[in-house]
This record gives C-alpha cells, sequence and structure tokens, in this order.
C-alpha cells in the first residue's frame, strides 16, 4: 500500500482507474445498505443509553443507586460478540447472524419498553441486547469478506465511511431520544430504539455476500480459537479500553462541573457537549492518510496521548475555555480510533474477521463499565474536578502500550 499525505480525503480515489470510496459505497449494495444500517444501529442505541437510568427510576421505581448497576449488564456484550464472532467465522453466515442479532435487538428493546418490573430489564440486557451489540461487527465481517477479494488502497476508506455512519447515528441519537422521550415519553423512545434495531435489516434485505466463505472443517486449524493468535488483538483492544473508559466518566460528571461547579450557562454546555463530535467527523476522513503516513499504531499513540491531555484540561483548567480545549481534543482521540481501530483488529487476527471485529466492537461496553466503576469510586474519592485525572492516568497507560506496539516487530505495520 503505497503511503499517502496525512490531507487525503476518503473520498477521493487512491490510485487512477479504481473507483472512488464514495462511488464504491454508492454502487455497491452490501456497502450502501451496511452503511445506513450502521447509521440506525447507531441512532437507536445512543437514544435510549442516556435515558435507560430515567427509565428505570421513574417507571420502574428503582433507587438510583440499583439503576446505576444496570450498565454494568453490558459486561455480556463482549462474551456475547465472541461467541458470535467465533460461530461466524466457522460458518462464514455473516449477515444471517446479523439479522439474528437485530431481531434480538427488536425483541430485547421492546420488552424493555413493556417491562414493569425492574429486573426485568436487567435479564433482558444480558440475554438479548448483548447479542444485538453483534450487529456491528458482522457487518464488518461481511464488508472486509467483500473488499478482500478486491484489494487497493481505497478499501480501507469504504470502511471508515461505513464506520462515520455509526458515529453519525450516535451524534443525532441522544437529541432525538431525549425530543422524543419529552414529548412522548420514555417508553416510546424505547420502542423508537426497538424500531431502529429492526429496521437495520431493511437495507440489506435478504442480500447474500457475493463472496462465499466455506466453512471450517473440524480438522481446520480454528486461528480465532487460539490464545496464542489472539494475544495481539486482546492487548490492542485492553488499551483500546483505557482510553475509552475515560467516556463514562466524562459524561457522567463533566455536566455536573460544567453547572454546579463552574456555573456555566445552558448555552454553553450544550456548546462544549456538542463540539466533540463536529470535531470528530471533521478529523476522521483524514484519519487513514494520517495513518499510512505515521503508521496506525503510531497515530493511535497520539491520540491516545490527545486523550491525556484532555482530561488534563477538565481537571486543571476550570474554565468554559478548558472545557472547549479538552473537547477538541477528544474530538482528535475519537476521530483516529474509531476509524482506524476496527482496520487494526481486522489485521491483527487476519484470519477469523468476525471475532476480530466481535471482541473490537464489545469492548466499549467493557470500557464502559470499567469508566462507571473508576467514576464513581474516584468521584467519592478525589471530588470534581479531580476525578478526570483517573481517565488521564489510563490514557497514559495506554500511550505507553501503544508507543511499544508501534515498535514491536511482531505487530508489524499495524
Amino acid at each position: 500500500m503505497s503511503d499517502q499525505t496525512g490531507s487525503e480525503s476518503i473520498a477521493i480515489s487512491v490510485e487512477p482507474g479504481n473507483p472512488s470510496p464514495l462511488r464504491q459505497v454508492l454502487t455497491s449494495r452490501l456497502f450502501l445498505g451496511s452503511t445506513v444500517a450502521m447509521f440506525l444501529s447507531g441512532l437507536g442505541v445512543s437514544a435510549a443509553a442516556p435515558q435507560i437510568v430515567l427509565f428505570l427510576v421513574k417507571e420502574l421505581g428503582a433507587s438510583l443507586q440499583l439503576a446505576g448497576f444496570f450498565y454494568l449488564t453490558s459486561l455480556a456484550a463482549p462474551v456475547a460478540g465472541y461467541f458470535v464472532g467465533r460461530y461466524s467465522d466457522r460458518t462464514g453466515n455473516r449477515l444471517g447472524l446479523f439479522r439474528l442479532c437485530a431481531v434480538a435487538g427488536f425483541v430485547g428493546w421492546a420488552a424493555v419498553a413493556l417491562s414493569t418490573s425492574v429486573w426485568v430489564p436487567f435479564v433482558i440486557a444480558i440475554v438479548l441486547l448483548a447479542f444485538s451489540g453483534a450487529t456491528a461487527s458482522q457487518i464488518f465481517a461481511a464488508v472486509h469478506d467483500e473488499l478482500d477479494e478486491k484489494p487497493h488502497d481505497a478499501n480501507e476508506s469504504v470502511v471508515a465511511i461505513i464506520r462515520m455512519a455509526l458515529t453519525g447515528g450516535w451524534i443525532v441519537g441522544p437529541v432525538l431520544g431525549a425530543s422524543v422521550a419529552a414529548a412522548y415519553g420514555l417508553r416510546i423512545m424505547l420502542w423508537m430504539t426497538a424500531v431502529c434495531a429492526l429496521l437495520q435489516i431493511v437495507p440489506l434485505g435478504a442480500l447474500k455476500p457475493a463472496v462465499k466463505l466455506q466453512p471450517q472443517s473440524a480438522s481446520a486449524p480454528a486461528n480465532h480459537a487460539s490464545l496464542r493468535a489472539m494475544l495481539p488483538l486482546l492487548t490492542f483492544t485492553g488499551l483500546f479500553v483505557l482510553v475509552y473508559a475515560g467516556e463514562p466518566v466524562k459524561y457522567g460528571f463533566l455536566l455536573v462541573y460544567m453547572e454546579e461547579h463552574l456555573k456555566l450557562s445552558p448555552a454553553v454546555r450544550g456548546a462544549v457537549i456538542g463540539i466533540q463530535p463536529f470535531i470528530e467527523l471533521l478529523i476522521m476522513p483524514f484519519s487513514l492518510g494520517l495513518g499510512r503516513k505515521l503508521g496506525n499504531a503510531g497515530l493511535m499513540c497520539v491520540a491516545a496521548a490527545l486523550g491525556v491531555f484532555a482530561n488534563l484540561c477538565f481537571a486543571l483548567w476550570p474554565s468554559a475555555a478548558g472545557m472547549f480545549a479538552g473537547q477538541i481534543l477528544m474530538g482528535g482521540v475519537w476521530g483516529i480510533f474509531m476509524v482506524l481501530g476496527i482496520i487494526v483488529a481486522q489485521r491483527l487476527l487476519p484470519n477469523a474477521v468476525a471475532t476480530a471485529s466481535a471482541i473490537f466492537m464489545s469492548s466499549t461496553a467493557l470500557a464502559s463499565a470499567l469508566g462507571g466503576l473508576a467514576g464513581g469510586l474516584g468521584v467519592a474519592l478525589l471530588g470534581l474536578p479531580n476525578v478526570f485525572l483517573l481517565p488521564a492516568f489510563f490514557s497514559g497507560i495506554a500511550v505507553i502500550g501503544l508507543a511499544l506496539i508501534a515498535r514491536a516487530k511482531s505487530f508489524g505495520a499495524y
């Protein structure tokens, strides 16, 4: 793969004679359908995520402490994702499993919307919603299979476009979810999430990928089942978890800090929260070109360092300017990680891309649980704003780890 300049855009063809990534997406039912499906996935889940504690407290009578424990159910997602990915790599049935996981999401969120007992959402989250999270990993595995048949420099940019659609859903979802909940109630908002989960199936319909993977025989080497083969992937994913663990800390306490300690106006608080995804989307198109120039691991090392400085801004710069600076830096973190992360994860386990995708994509659930626990304990021990020193420390560990990865021969050009 030839080096590109850092200003490369994903919509520009990399090589004369090859279609541009955007044209590839628009002319392929698989790629275009995957893009729409990922937007719907991000839209639905992000609409419900900020409202679920409120639903448990207001509709089901849970205490705040008990409702907070709901996020620990996300620990089931990496386990479910691993088994779905493993089965996908054995059978090659990417889109079939994607549809089953989407249906599981619809049934799960509908059951939560209909629940009248506080224990029901907890059980549903573990039994059904944990599997619904595997929809994205199956999509990215199917896209990888298709692109692998026709390799050229623009392929990674196709993945980036689809990944940007997922991020786009996460930008729109919280605003839409809050609006629907305010206008029609929390249960209707949960039904909207359920419908979004089911609608993911529509853009792809009954499509079967042109690339037919042969199911692994019992005697074939199961690379995805080997702990040694997965060790680089698990190491990389663990470092990603450390960086991502800062997000639940930030979303749990940044608004409180800005309102109660800094006394910022609602308009300023909203602008601070909204600037991160804006910066993220601006940076995403250029991440691939920078990754080719600096090395993906090297660039993500820089991104983790931005995470350190972002959290230090939150902790040590008590003003609106400090909050904006922190959020702008965090936009840089996720503008890089959200594009390159899935690409590197699949490269680290090339013979089992569905397993790799599932492990990496579901790691955000593990990071959320870790961050929620660290934030809860940290705010009790350190208070505000010093609690943000914890995610700065986590990101600092990730900087060291990614720097070592960037120099390790076993990781090659990853």
